[in-house]
């Protein structure tokens, strides 16, 4: 629908050329109107065309008159190209044509103004645009090209009526797709369609013949705006969006509501409410001190001080589950006790509800929301997901729903409280992207993650509310689950007080299949008890959707594990150093006592197949089993995991790396190869992975562990590159080169772990080859480790084929056995 503003324009006024010129025609005996219509189109073009153009005249003869402007136009760039001549420079030389446009292209050149302006006549798109100007915009673009191909090849002129109707097109295009969108915004169905005439209403006709102008166009002068500006003066969209509001604006004041309907609310009682929740001490904290501010406030106004309004808005900040939408309700309590809002509603919102599904049409969403919580408090929950920057593409929609929000939460700050809530991380960061939010959102209250104790205590008052209980080994079962939850440090993963509710729900339904499964007429205490089975069955369902966690280590397994590695004596002490130091912090935490953070960032130096990744894998394991890792799984990466292929793309794809590993253990091997002294003018790749995970190593310092391996002389290199690499990763652990002792064990354990065995003679023979490669000092260059799993990885392949010419005689002790024989092999294939 077209709001009445809308429809008038520039052109609404007379127009004496042109209405002399149609008053002539009129006046004329009805058989030689068309005669004088057509004369006029033909010969008064260059004096009614741009007239038409400027003053917006919708008729369709204006249309007519700029067709036959620029099909004059196109016929003078063509004129001088239209004989053919014939030269002959002397009279023994070769006559030469000349080329000329041919006619039937000219024709059609011609002709395609005409088409144009049939075009632009055609509704929606007249109804929103002035039907000449379309079709002066659309052919003026033309004539450059059109006197291009012309004068530099008459004989081509159709590609002249092609640019003509490519660029028509073009612009007649776009506009109809903006006439499509303004149909939508203001038809019957669409956001303003209150505001103007009937969807098929004819635009001359929306407003009166006053001048008496002849039909199909109108004239009056154009109507004012409320602010005394003139809306044809604006786009379609600030004009529907300016009257609304205009309005808005001016429409009665609604009466207050019955004293009788109001909620009796005391601040007081809004602070009992505060204080009956459990935890949040910080929270309480500063919103006592807020309903203080107020209090001063209110008495200063009663004892005659002038005093603004204390009004304000706030942004929460916080994991899920911590109760921020209950303390919001409480602020808006407190505010309405104080007579400072309407009532004490609270309107909660996300990023639906402010962005809409087109350019536009957010500003008008974002501001009916706004009105629907005028005189209340709007709560906007994961308000960060209004900037949705992906893939370095701006968020168009959400830029426009807070442009949208900092201006009403300016205006309408005596009559509204905006709160902004969501992850710390994530708002802050969406905070500092309009130097807007940090001045009008001042008050952040940052909410902190439940503890172990807390959690309880919200089960324990959740059960009572719901007149349930439980058995007396269910408390305990419960506690271990709760303590386990914050030990590993997945309270805020599992959604604080939400998990307590949906935990209690799920053993709710554990307990009635139990009950009502077992047959027979359940006793009435039994419909309402919840037990520990009850509960293990419901923490099993919560807990099996988080990665890793099914995996739970304990600290003895993981040191048994270090045990069982073979050689690695001075890196097996130091680990069980680190577990030391590990479980001493942890136990001083628990006692109130200061300590030192541990070291949770390392450098594993040393030669290749020596057991880094191992060690890495036993290191996960203790950070998990002492709950500072939320599981023990290590993310493998090297260069090509970290660097992106243009800047600007590596730290986007170590970041992404990152993010993969966060709570367990990213080793990243040969890390040295991050620093490439190869490169002329440096490594720019690698220097951008550094500085991110750097960065990284930092802010998540208390979710991740980062292992930096690579080789002795490679990595002090590489660490003296950076001073922030030294700082941060202070702990090394240097991994030895194994002796041939060591790798005869390390190929016998592959052995019995694949259910084979050496015999005697094949033992001997693997020292032998082991102290020979021991003597030449060529272990590392054969991989250590890895050596001792080829030979053991290839004498079986010997075997194989040895056994194979036994065909169905083969015993067991056969397909099991490997020989002196099938050692050398192996040997021999590996050293070819």
């Amino acid at each position: 629908m077209l709001p009445p503003v809308r429809v008038r324009t520039a052109g609404d006024e007379p127009v004496p050329v042109v209405d002399g010129v149609h008053a002539a025609i009129r006046r004329a005996p009805l058989l030689m109107r068309p005669v004088l219509a057509v004369l006029a189109v033909v010969l008064l073009p260059w004096l009614l065309a741009p007239i038409c153009v400027i003053r917006g005249v919708r008729t369709v003869m204006s249309s007519l008159y700029v067709a036959a402007f620029w099909a004059w136009v196109y016929f003078l760039l063509s004129s001088n190209r239209l004989a053919t001549k014939v030269t002959a420079p002397a009279p023994d030389a070769a006559a030469h044509p000349v080329h000329t446009v041919p006619p039937a292209w000219l024709a059609a050149m011609l002709v395609t103004p005409f088409l144009v302006a049939a075009f632009a006549n055609i509704r929606p798109l007249s109804r929103w645009f002035v039907p000449c100007r379309t079709v002066a915009w659309s052919l003026v673009w033309s004539a450059p090209v059109v006197a291009a191909i012309v004068q530099a090849s008459p004989q081509n002129t159709m590609f002249a009526v092609i640019a003509i109707w490519v660029i028509a097109a073009a612009l007649i295009g776009w506009r109809s797709a903006k006439a499509s969108q303004e149909a939508h915004m203001f038809g019957p169905d669409g956001p303003l369609a209150g505001q103007g005439t009937g969807p098929n209403a004819d635009p001359a006709a929306a407003a009166p013949n006053q001048n008496g102008a002849g039909p199909g166009r109108r004239s009056g002068p154009a109507k004012r705006g409320p602010g005394g500006h003139s809306p044809a003066q604006y786009s379609t969209r600030a004009q529907g969006v300016a009257q609304v509001y205009a309005n808005h604006a001016t429409r009665d004041p609604q009466p207050p509501a019955p004293a009788g309907s109001r909620p009796d609310v005391t601040p007081e009682e809004a602070l009992a409410e505060l204080d009956a929740m459990i935890g949040l001490g910080p929270v309480k904290e500063q919103v006592r001190s807020i309903y203080v501010s107020i209090e001063a406030a209110r008495r200063r106004a009663v004892a005659g001080f002038g005093t603004d309004k204390p009004m304000r808005h706030f942004v929460f900040l916080g994991p899920p589950g911590t109760g921020k939408t209950t303390v919001a309700r409480v602020v808006g309590k407190i505010f309405y006790a104080f007579g400072l809002l309407d009532t004490p509603d609270v309107v909660e919102a996300q990023r639906s509800d402010l962005v809409g599904e087109y350019l536009g049409a957010t500003a008008i969403k974002t501001n009916e929301l706004i009105d629907s919580a005028l005189g209340r408090v709007l709560f906007i929950d994961e308000a960060y997901s209004l900037v949705n920057e992906g893939d370095g593409q701006s968020d168009r929609f959400g830029a426009e729903a807070v442009q949208t929000l900092l201006k009403r939460a300016e205006d309408d700050r005596e009559n509204l409280i905006i709160i902004l809530a969501g992850y710390e991380k994530q708002t802050e960061a969406f905070l500092a992207t309009n130097p807007g939010m940090a001045s009008r959102f001042a008050t952040r209250i940052r909410f902190p993650t439940y503890s172990t104790e807390e959690l309880l205590a919200l089960a324990e008052t959740q059960l009572r509310a719901k007149q349930e209980s439980w058995t007396t080994d269910a408390r305990p079962v419960l506690w271990r689950m709760l303590d386990e939850v914050g030990r590993r440090r997945i309270t805020d993963d599992l959604g604080n007080g939400r998990f307590v509710r949906t935990l209690l729900e799920k053993a709710g339904q554990a307990r009635d299949v139990r009950v009502m499964g077992g047959g027979g007429d359940p006793q009435g205490e039994d419909l309402i008890t919840i037990g520990a089975a009850d509960l293990e069955r419901a923490f099993s369902e919560l807990t099996s959707r988080l990665r890793g966690y099914e995996d739970t280590p304990t600290l003895e397994s993981a040191i048994a594990e270090l045990d069982e590695l073979v050689g690695l004596e001075p890196v097996k002490q130091q680990v069980r150093a680190i577990a030391a130091q590990l479980r001493v912090a942890k136990l001083r935490d628990r006692q109130g006592l200061a300590s030192h953070p541990p070291a949770r960032h390392f450098v594993f130096t040393g030669p290749p197949g020596t057991g880094k990744t191992t060690v890495a894998r036993i290191l996960g394991r203790i950070f998990a089993a002492l709950g500072l890792l939320v599981r023990p799984e290590v993310v493998e990466a090297h260069r090509s995991d970290l660097v992106g292929e243009h800047l600007g793309s590596t730290a986007m794809k170590t970041n992404r790396l990152v993010d993969s590993a966060l709570g367990g253990v990213l080793f990243v091997d040969e890390a040295y190869s991050l620093h490439n002294e190869g490169y002329s003018g440096g490594d720019a790749f690698g220097a951008e992975a550094v500085q991110t995970l750097l960065k990284r190593a930092e802010d998540d310092r208390d979710r991740l562990v980062i292992v930096l391996a690579g080789y002795p002389a490679d990595m002090e290199r590489f660490l003296r590159s950076n001073p922030g690499l030294a700082s941060r990763f202070s702990t090394r652990v240097t991994f030895p080169s194994y002796t041939a002792r060591d790798l005869s064990r390390i190929a016998v354990m592959h052995a019995e772990q694949a259910g084979d065995a050496f015999e005697p003679d094949a033992i001997r023979v693997l020292d032998q080859i082991f102290a020979h490669a021991e003597r030449a000092r060529r272990i590392d260059d054969l991989g250590n480790g890895r050596f001792a799993r080829s030979m053991f990885e290839r004498a079986c392949a010997c075997r194989d084929v040895r056994v194979v010419r036994l065909g169905e005689s083969a015993t067991a002790a056969d397909l099991t056995t490997l020989t002196a024989d099938d050692v050398r092999g192996a040997y021999a294939d590996l050293t070819v």
